[in-house]
């Protein structure tokens, strides 16, 4: 089986794993990293989003053969003790009701605002399309993002 290095959350690891592994699986059945969760295995709900790079991404639809020396940070490594304006902002403005979606939607917010400064509220709803939330607390999803970006976020 191949071997591919890779960072995560400042980490330097080397795994083992088949070319066409997502990176989901490799985070969460070999690393035990569980906050990145399996949504729809598509790459279109964004349960599973991280930062590769700095950017927002789906780790349900990235192959590790294609992000081998990547940059990549979880949920888990956002900050150490939850501290990222991000969560201090989902934590105040009580986003979760079940809580599953919300490691993607704080990534996405995350990365976004590492780049949008001031987001407005077509900004904020065009880049948090992507992520789903069935239970719908995207009136405090919003919330919470605008009370992070006046924060500032940085990466």
């Amino acid at each position: 089986m191949p071997s591919y290095n890779i960072k995560v959350n400042g980490k330097s690891l080397s795994v083992e794993a088949e070319a066409n592994t997502p990176l989901l699986w490799i985070l969460r059945d070999e690393l035990k990293m569980k906050g990145t969760k399996f949504g729809c295995g598509i790459g279109q709900c964004g349960a599973c989003t991280v930062h590769l790079n700095g950017n927002a991404a789906r780790s349900c639809s990235l192959p590790i053969s294609s992000i081998s020396n990547a940059d990549i940070v979880t949920i888990e490594g956002l900050s150490e003790d939850g501290s990222h304006p991000v969560q201090v902002a989902w934590m105040e403005e009580n986003v979760p009701q079940c809580g599953y979606c919300q490691a993607g939607q704080m990534m996405s917010a995350s990365a976004f605002l590492s780049k949008v400064e001031n987001p407005s509220e077509e900004d904020v709803h065009q880049w948090m399309s992507g992520n789903i939330c069935r239970c719908g607390t995207y009136p405090r999803i919003k919330k919470a993002i605008f009370r992070a970006a006046k924060k500032g976020v940085t990466e």
